[in-house]
């Protein structure tokens, strides 16, 4: 249950700083992992992006003194944060569908969104294949792009990056110099040591960066450190069997083992013969996934 009370606790310090400005990485460290990875759970969890929930409660809370309160609408939209009337104004109608001037009139129709509450949810009808792992550090070259620190913007990000290095070859030239040891078209989220998160479409490999007579490819390179790993494995269609898989992690695993989610990279890995990366993208059947997390033990 420790799990749990962490993700609880994350909620409280939204709640306590509902009129200022809530700090990620400090969610990250109450939950005991990033404040990216923190993100990716919460929406996993709550069905809903992390801002758009925080948008949601203070909505919800700036009706509430619209209706008991006297005070300028400029007022109320400086205490929840926002300097500009017309972003208050065109935030509070995304979510109450009318304008913050009109609250105080007859029969108007509101919504309120309730603090949310975590708690232990039973399921587990269907398996889910794991396995604890410790593996020492190995490199991975491949291409890479920055991260959003809103984890909603990097949603619609991976599809874009797959489809790009399919389109110019460049999924095609790793699959030549992966590692068999290791086999597999690895996606890997990674933080640099500038704390900037990193999007890696890679391989395992000992083999130079750089290709033979071509400038096209030049590939960077990230050394995962040393770690104990859950990993998780499932069949399927790619994007929708990640999104299951990762969704299922959080709400059925974590809750019931006594893990945190560690700082490290997050890796998935696409198992298939080499042959058949040429694929990747389309709507295949059976393809074989592995969600590798770093993983240490609740204090």
């Amino acid at each position: 249950m420790k799990w749990i009370d962490r993700l609880n606790e994350a909620i409280d310090y939204i709640e306590k700083n509902i009129t200022e400005k809530i700090n990620y990485e400090q969610l990250g460290k109450i939950a005991c992992c990033s404040s990216y990875h923190f993100q990716r759970m919460f929406a996993y969890i709550a069905d809903v992006p992390l801002s758009e929930y925080i948008r949601r409660r203070r909505m919800s809370l700036a009706a509430a003194d619209l209706q008991r309160e006297k005070g300028k609408i400029i007022d109320i939209a400086m205490k929840y944060g926002y300097t500009s009337p017309t972003a208050f104004n065109r935030a509070f109608q995304s979510i109450h569908g009318i304008a913050p001037s009109l609250v105080k009139q007859n029969e108007v129709s509101l919504k309120t969104f309730a603090p949310i509450s975590f708690n232990m949810n039973i399921k587990g009808t269907e398996e889910l294949n794991f396995k604890i792992q410790n593996k020492k550090s190995f490199r991975i070259i491949g291409i890479t792009h920055q991260l959003f620190n809103e984890g909603e913007k990097n949603a619609k990000l991976y599809p874009e990056i797959w489809k790009k290095a399919k389109k110019d070859g460049t999924i095609q030239k790793l699959t030549s110099i992966m590692d068999n040891s290791f086999a597999g078209l690895l996606g890997v989220s990674a933080c640099d040591n500038y704390e900037k998160w990193q999007y890696f479409v890679a391989v395992a490999s000992k083999k130079e960066k750089k290709t033979e007579n071509s400038t096209k490819f030049l590939f960077k390179e990230f050394v995962i450190p040393s770690y104990t790993w859950a990993v998780f494995s499932c069949k399927g269609n790619n994007p929708e069997i990640i999104l299951e898989l990762g969704g299922r992690i959080v709400n059925e695993w974590f809750p019931s083992y006594e893990y945190k989610w560690n700082k490290g990279p997050k890796i998935t890995i696409q198992r298939h013969p080499v042959s058949s990366f040429d694929n990747y993208g389309k709507n295949i059947q059976k393809h074989e996934f592995e969600m590798w997390i770093p993983i240490s033990k609740m204090k």
